[in-house]
């Protein structure tokens, strides 16, 4: 019988280093996979005028007020059943135009393409007046969701 016999030394603290790296590895690898993959998102954050295709109103004059500098600007929207009629700034001061250069021409953009799509879907905005935009489409849409609900503010032209 000629087998030989091999003898391996193992270091219990080598066992241990190896073992905590790849654990360690193995975590860092499912972060990874986690971080990454594209996640399914309900979007909820949507507004009342844009999940509804066809939009009945209740028509009459709805007004939502902003306050830039301690001036009140008023955003009026006018709509009858089926559309939207006219989108106006009230109270629009110089000093508030003058502080605010942009609210004027991305108030008119927006209003435009609105009135256009009679929809609150795909309205678009430069990216260097995004912020203004989206103020301006936020106080746009809450004045719309007025319109949408029974207890509206209505006031007649």
């Amino acid at each position: 019988m000629s087998s030989k016999t091999k003898i391996i030394v193992l270091h219990v603290k080598e066992l241990i280093y190896t073992g905590i790296f790849a654990v360690l590895g193995i975590l860092f690898i499912v972060l990874l996979i986690i971080m990454f993959l594209p996640k399914e998102e309900k979007r909820e954050t949507m507004s009342t005028v844009t999940q509804t295709t066809e939009n009945t109103y209740i028509p009459g004059v709805y007004t939502t007020s902003l306050i830039l500098n301690d001036n009140v600007v008023e955003i009026e929207v006018t709509v009858d059943e089926k559309n939207i009629n006219s989108i106006r700034l009230i109270n629009l001061d110089e000093a508030v135009a003058a502080m605010y250069p942009l609210i004027q021409p991305c108030f008119e953009d927006l209003s435009d393409q609105i009135i256009t799509s009679q929809s609150l879907d795909g309205v678009t905005y430069p990216d260097d007046s995004k912020y203004t935009s989206m103020i301006l489409l936020d106080a746009i849409t809450s004045s719309l969701n007025k319109a949408l609900e029974n207890e509206g503010d209505t006031e007649s032209e």
